[in-house]
Order: C-alpha cells, then sequence, then structure tokens
C-alpha cells in the first residue's frame, strides 16, 4: 500500500497541492510519521477542517503514521496565515481545554490501534518549557529577517501591521516540527496550501539542526464554486461538534451543496472508491435534480463525523420536512433531533385533550404558529392545519394517547412548511 499509490490517491482525489521533490522516495523506502497541526482557538474543528483531517486519513490507510498536533501552546499566540489583523490572545485554560476537545474529535477519523497507530500530541509539551535565550540562540539564528519577510502569512500583513509575537509564529511552527522529529521520528508535514511557508520553514530548520532531510504535502484551501468560503452559511460556521451545528443542520449543508462542487466534495471529503464516485458524476449530469451525489456526500460525511444514528436521525428529519414522510413514521431519535429544528410548544396532558387545546398551545411564544386564535380558526377554515400529517376540521376532535408520536409528541403544520412540536 506505500510506494506511490499515496500520491496518486491523493493526485484523483484532487487533494494535492504542492510537495516536496523527494517525498515520493521517502513514501516509498519506509512507514513515514507525518503531521498535521491543529489550532484550539475554537471549541471544535469546523468542516472545512475535514480537508485537512482527510489527509491523516489517506495518510493511515496506505500504511503510514498520522500524527495529530493539537497546538496547545502556538493556541497562545495565534497563527497569522489568512488573517487581515492581529488576532486576541487566548485564555490559556480556554486553550487547553479547547485542545482537549479538538483530540476528541479527531479520534473519530483515525485508527489509535494497530502497527501504524495514530498519535494525538499537544505541543504544550515543550513550548511551554521552552526559555527565550534558548530559542534565540538555537532557532531564531538560523533564519534571516529577509527569508521571514518572503512568507505570504508576513507579506499579507505588511500594510495593516503585523507583532512581533505574530511575525515569530512560523518559528514556533518550524520548532515544531524539529521536536516531532526529535522525539517521534516525524519527517512529514502537511497541512492547508496557505501553510506552505510554514512547513518550508521546519523543514530548513531541521536541515540545519539536524543535517538531515524532512518533506512536506499540502492540499488546495477548500473554496465553492461562487467563490465563497466552503463552511461558511448566513447562520455561521459549520462546526463538528453536534452542540454548535447539529446533526440534521450539517447533513442539510452537505446535501444543498451545489452541482458544480458536488464532484470535487465527494473526492476530497469521502472514502468512497473513485469507481463509486465517477458513478455518482454520471448520475449528476443526467438527473441532476434527483440529487443523488449531495446525498451520498451527506450520509457519508455525517456518518463519519456524528455517527450512524445521528444520520439516521438527520435524514429522517430532511424526509419530514422536504419529503412530505408521514410523521407517524419517525423514531424518537428523529423526533428528538427535530425539537432542535422547529419551534416546541408544551400542553398539560389531561383526560379529555382536544386538538384545540393542541393548536391554542402554539398561540404562545415568540415562535408561535399562529398570530390569534382567529388565524387559527381562520386557517383550519381553509383547510391549512395538520396535526401528524392529518388535515384537521374546524370542530374540535379529541386527541388520545395513540395519537401521541414516541408516547409524547405531536406534529402540528400550518400550511405547506411551518411546523411545531407540542410536548404532551
Amino acid at each position: 500500500m506505500r510506494s506511490h499509490a499515496l500520491l496518486d490517491e491523493l493526485e484523483w482525489r484532487g487533494l494535492l497541492y504542492q510537495r516536496t521533490e523527494g517525498v515520493a522516495d521517502a513514501l516509498a523506502e519506509s512507514q513515514l510519521s507525518g503531521y498535521i497541526g491543529f489550532d484550539p482557538t475554537a471549541p471544535s474543528l469546523h468542516i472545512g477542517s475535514l480537508l485537512v483531517v482527510m489527509l491523516l486519513v489517506h495518510l493511515q490507510r496506505h500504511g503510514h503514521r498520522p500524527v495529530a498536533l493539537v497546538g496547545g501552546g502556538t493556541g497562545l499566540i495565534g497563527d497569522p496565515s489568512g488573517k487581515s489583523t492581529e488576532r486576541p490572545l487566548s485564555d490559556p485554560e480556554l486553550v487547553a481545554k479547547n485542545a482537549a476537545s479538538i483530540q476528541r474529535q479527531l479520534e473519530r477519523f483515525l485508527d489509535f490501534t494497530g502497527p501504524n497507530a495514530a498519535r494525538a500530541i499537544d505541543n504544550v509539551t515543550w513550548l511551554t518549557e521552552l526559555r527565550a535565550v534558548e530559542f534565540m540562540r538555537d532557532v531564531g539564528k538560523h533564519f534571516t529577517v529577509n527569508y521571514m519577510l518572503q512568507k505570504d502569512s508576513v507579506q499579507g500583513r505588511m500594510e495593516a501591521g503585523i507583532s512581533y509575537t505574530e511575525f515569530s509564529y512560523m518559528l514556533l511552527q518550524a520548532f515544531d516540527f524539529l521536536e516531532l522529529r526529535r522525539r517521534h521520528d516525524v519527517r512529514l508535514q502537511m497541512g492547508g496550501s496557505d501553510q506552505w511557508g510554514n512547513i518550508t520553514a521546519g523543514i530548513e530548520l531541521i536541515r540545519r539542526s539536524l543535517g538531515t532531510d524532512a518533506h512536506a504535502i499540502t492540499a488546495p484551501l477548500v473554496t465553492t464554486s461562487a467563490g465563497t468560503k466552503f463552511g461558511k452559511t448566513e447562520a455561521g460556521t459549520i462546526w463538528l461538534d453536534a452542540t454548535l451545528t447539529s446533526p440534521y443542520k450539517f447533513y442539510q449543508f452537505l446535501v444543498n451543496t451545489d452541482d458544480r462542487d458536488a464532484s470535487k466534495y465527494l473526492r476530497y471529503f469521502t472514502l468512497l472508491s473513485r469507481e463509486e464516485i465517477e458513478a455518482l458524476e454520471g448520475a449528476l449530469n443526467e438527473h441532476p435534480e434527483k440529487r443523488e451525489a449531495q446525498r451520498a456526500l451527506a450520509a457519508d460525511v455525517t456518518r463519519r463525523v456524528h455517527g450512524e444514528r445521528a444520520l439516521g436521525a438527520a435524514e429522517e428529519v430532511s424526509g419530514l420536512l422536504f419529503g412530505g414522510a408521514d410523521p407517524k413514521s419517525l423514531s424518537r431519535e428523529a423526533l428528538l433531533a427535530l425539537t432542535l429544528e422547529i419551534p416546541v410548544f408544551t400542553v398539560e396532558r389531561k383526560d379529555e385533550l382536544t386538538t384545540y387545546d393542541i393548536l391554542e398551545a402554539t398561540l404562545v411564544g415568540p415562535d408561535a404558529l399562529f398570530s390569534s386564535k382567529a388565524d387559527m380558526r381562520r386557517m383550519l377554515q381553509q383547510g391549512g392545519v395538520y396535526v401528524n400529517g392529518r388535515r384537521i376540521a374546524p370542530e374540535r376532535e379529541p386527541v388520545t394517547a395513540d395519537d401521541l408520536l414516541a408516547g409524547e409528541f405531536l406534529l402540528v403544520r400550518k400550511g405547506a412548511r411551518t411546523y411545531g412540536l407540542v410536548q404532551a
């Protein structure tokens, strides 16, 4: 599985942007340890982070050892790459908490057992023990200011200004690569193309300090065909943490992928074979309205990020809200997922509960389905009100325990698309 197979796979998937000259030979010679750094300035990775995570996944699948470096130390500084202004300094306790959370997320994608078991390492181990004079003598002496000024991460900030703290970030990242080479024989660093300058600085430091070679692979930055940043929506960033972005919203983001991007994202983010992806591309070209490629993309990625049960619930909720599925077919997991997506109301359970009791419960609160009782009666007269998928008559009708979904919910629909869930 080694030799050039990894590079060939990254190539056809569009994941290979830059590489150092000797990396193919190094991959062919023996099992190689390769790392990617993850910035813990947020409590979760976002969907754009998956691109570089997939580099580690493919590295491991081809027999090499992936190393996930969580930047608990560099996170106290902040990477200036791709940033137009200075980052605020982060609280050390918050950075440590974020680092632990991100490490747990990475465990969903990498296998930490077996002959090429993944490693998760935090650079706080060595960076917080580093002395300033030692750093300047052993690291800083190998880099001229002119060399550092040539890097894109610095050049992009020259007009707006860059502090010495962020200016020196590339040296800290270079030192990470050196320490990983010394401690764990890591000889490959991977990342997004915006990290090329930082990565090559590490290669130069290893060459000057140890007299040995190191290697690099980068992937392209992900953008949409519309030219916008991947993973950004009007509602904000699409996070991998289910408490920040629900599995349903995560799934929907991928299902709504533009036709022009679906093929590219299938290659980037899934482990589907070339044959499977090409078949989905054919289906997309012949019947784009069926969105088979987008559904396959959403299912594969949601399953790996959130698990099979969360995927099933997301698909059920999508089927209800956009496909007209029977509410009575919803599992309890789907109903609980639905409580995060539509307004939830409560009604006191009593012996003689009626449809009016259910509908009047939806008049309460800022997310009320009806503006008034008169509005509710008007919609009933027009036949535009449904409970559990059944059109409700203007007359009061009894509601029994048998009507409750999962023993406690009733789904109210006003018109074609306005939903509310009543918990009894």
